[in-house]
């Protein structure tokens, strides 16, 4: 303890950490799980042989075992043994949604990060794409068109479709992105089809043809028809009477497989 020559009542504590036993232990697991020195996949020791390590209570490590496996971080296998895991990104998607919503994110902010991001997003797809995702995306534009009147099939279809041009573009960091935003955005668009019935039939001639882009690996057609396709959505929108500043309430379906 630093005491000061001139003030004697003046010194510098350490930060009291008063949170929880259980969040400690959960904390102190977390840091070496992103620290990268604990790795997905490896095996912890067992509540009893960490509570002896640590030197807490074995009720205090199963809390903080609990809140690891909350969040995704730790999993069970037979019941008993801990491994360590990489979250699921629909999970992640969720906690990023949730947040999103509750800070009142409106659909014009929305719309500005898809401008940026969608076309970005066909470009690189169209570099990347499989043929086993270009199958997918065919397929689902296939299951579009019989249940294009169908409105929540629409909106799941479009949810769905923008995922595999994520997944085509091969970079994780940008589909972690994309999939917040397109899961609040089917919050914004479960009226949109009853108000504007003709939306739906541009939606597929969009899908179409940016699919028929990315799958010729075109990568110039790819960014500049799923840019078309983002400014007609916010037409689409504008058409159909609805607030671009209004906060957009969370539909909990978005996040369905």
């Amino acid at each position: 303890m630093a005491i000061s020559p001139d003030r004697p009542d003046s010194f510098n504590l350490p930060v009291l950490d008063t949170a929880p036993g259980y969040k400690r232990v959960a904390d102190l697991i977390e840091r070496e799980i992103v620290g990268g020195r604990i790795k997905p996949g490896d095996m912890l020791p067992t509540e009893i042989e960490l509570a002896a390590q640590l030197g807490v209570h074995r009720s205090t490590v199963r809390e903080g075992i609990r809140s690891l496996e909350n969040s995704g971080l730790i999993k069970r296998v037979g019941g008993k043994r801990l491994i360590v895991s990489v979250p699921e990104q629909s999970a992640v998607a969720w906690y990023n949604t949730r947040a999103m919503a509750l800070r009142k994110v409106s659909f014009f902010e929305l719309w500005e990060v898809q401008m940026e991001i969608e076309p970005f997003c066909a470009d690189l797809a169209a570099a990347r794409i499989t043929d086993q995702l270009a199958d997918e995306m065919r397929e689902s534009l296939r299951r579009l068109e019989e249940n294009l009147e169908d409105d929540e099939a629409v909106i799941a279809h479009d949810i769905e479709f923008h995922r595999i041009i994520a997944r085509a573009a091969r970079n994780g960091a940008l589909e972690l992105s994309v999939e917040p935003v397109s899961v609040l955005l089917f919050s914004a668009t479960t009226t949109l089809y009853q108000k504007v019935p003709p939306a739906r039939h541009r939606l597929l001639q969009a899908h179409k043809t940016i699919a028929d882009a990315i799958c010729a690996r075109d990568r110039d057609a790819a960014r500049e028809w799923m840019t078309k396709h983002i400014r007609d959505f916010r037409r689409g929108y504008l058409i159909a009477g609805l607030s671009m500043d209004a906060p957009i309430t969370l539909d909990p379906r978005a996040m369905r497989p």
